[in-house]
C-alpha cells in the first residue's frame, strides 16, 4: 500500500501539471501544436467565414497541413544546414529593421516640400540631364474617317483653337467637341498636358519616326492619313526631341532627385547623431 501511494505523489503532480498545461493553450485559443509553435483558432475562423462546414474543414486542413510542412522543413533546415547561415541571417534581420526604420524617420521627420528656386537652380545646374529623347506636344487631336462630312469646317475650327480671342476658341472648341461625338473615331484633348509622340502614336497607325519629323515642319496642325483614317493634331505647344525639358515636366524627376539626396544626408547625420550620443552617454566603451 505504501508503494502504491508513492507511486501516485509522483504520478499525479505530472499529470496535473500536463492537465494545466493542456487547460492553458486551450484557454489562449491553441488549435494545433508543433515544435512549439501554434496555430489559434480564430486564424482558422477567419480563413473560413461565411463557408459551409465542409468547406471549412478542407480549408483548415489544407492550411495546417501547409503549415505543418513549412515548420518541420524549417526545423530539418536548422539542424542540417551550415550554422554560418544564421550569421546571414541576422544580418538580414538587421537590415530589416534599419530599412523599416528609416522608412519610418524619413516620412515623418524629413521635410518633402521643395521651393521652385531650388526647382529652377537644380534644373539649370544639370541642362544636360533634362534633354527630351523624344517630343513633347499639347493640343488635341481627333480621328475621324475619311469620308467623314464638313472636313474643311473641322479644319477651320481647328484653326481657331490658338486663337489669341477666348470667346473664339471657346466657340471652336464647343463645335470641335460636337463634331467629334457624332463623326469622330477617337478624340483626345490635351492642352493643359505634356504628351510624348510614344502616348499620342500608340493607338493609332501613325508611325512615331513620321510624327517626330512632322513636328520639325513649321505649322500648328499635322495631318496625316491612311487609307480608311485621317489623324488630325492641333499643335498649342510643343517642345523637340533633343531640347530641354520643359521646367513643368521635368520637375517630377528633379523633385525626386532632390528628395533622394536629401534623404541620404538626412540618414547620415541621423546616424552620425545616433552614435555621438551613445559615446556621450558611455554606451561605446572603448579600451
Amino acid at each position: 500500500m505504501k508503494k502504491r501511494y508513492f507511486f501516485l505523489c509522483i504520478i499525479i503532480p505530472f499529470i496535473l501539471s500536463g492537465c494545466s498545461a493542456f487547460q492553458r493553450k486551450h484557454q489562449a485559443g491553441v488549435a494545433v501544436e508543433l515544435n512549439g509553435k501554434y496555430i489559434y483558432q480564430s486564424t482558422l475562423d477567419s480563413l473560413t467565414i461565411g463557408m459551409n462546414s465542409e468547406d471549412s474543414m478542407r480549408v483548415a486542413q489544407q492550411f495546417i497541413s501547409q503549415w505543418a510542412k513549412d515548420i518541420l522543413l524549417y526545423d530539418k533546415a536548422k539542424a542540417r544546414v551550415n550554422p554560418a547561415i544564421e550569421s546571414l541571417v541576422e544580418d538580414y534581420r538587421r537590415s530589416l529593421y534599419v530599412h523599416a526604420y528609416e522608412e519610418y524617420l524619413v516620412e515623418r521627420n524629413m521635410p518633402k516640400t521643395i521651393p521652385d528656386s531650388t526647382v529652377q537652380q537644380l534644373y539649370e545646374l544639370l541642362p544636360d540631364r533634362f534633354r527630351l529623347s523624344e517630343s513633347l506636344v499639347k493640343g488635341l487631336l481627333v480621328i475621324i474617317p475619311t469620308e467623314a462630312p464638313n472636313q474643311k469646317k473641322l479644319h477651320q475650327w481647328l484653326s481657331e483653337v490658338n486663337d489669341t480671342k477666348e470667346d473664339i476658341k471657346a466657340q471652336a472648341m464647343d463645335n470641335i467637341e460636337k463634331y467629334a461625338y457624332r463623326y469622330a473615331s477617337g478624340y483626345e484633348l490635351f492642352t493643359d498636358k505634356w504628351f510624348t509622340t510614344s502616348q499620342i502614336t500608340s493607338n493609332t497607325s501613325i508611325e512615331q519616326n513620321e510624327l517626330e519629323n512632322r513636328l520639325k515642319q513649321t505649322g500648328e496642325l499635322i495631318e496625316i492619313a491612311d487609307s480608311t483614317t485621317i489623324y488630325l493634331l492641333q499643335i498649342s505647344q510643343k517642345a523637340l526631341q533633343g531640347e530641354a525639358m520643359p521646367i513643368e515636366y521635368a520637375r517630377p524627376e528633379i523633385e525626386e532627385l532632390i528628395l533622394s539626396r536629401r534623404q541620404v544626408e538626412f540618414l547620415q547625420k541621423e546616424r552620425e547623431r545616433l552614435y555621438n550620443e551613445a559615446v556621450q552617454e558611455k554606451k561605446v566603451k572603448f579600451y
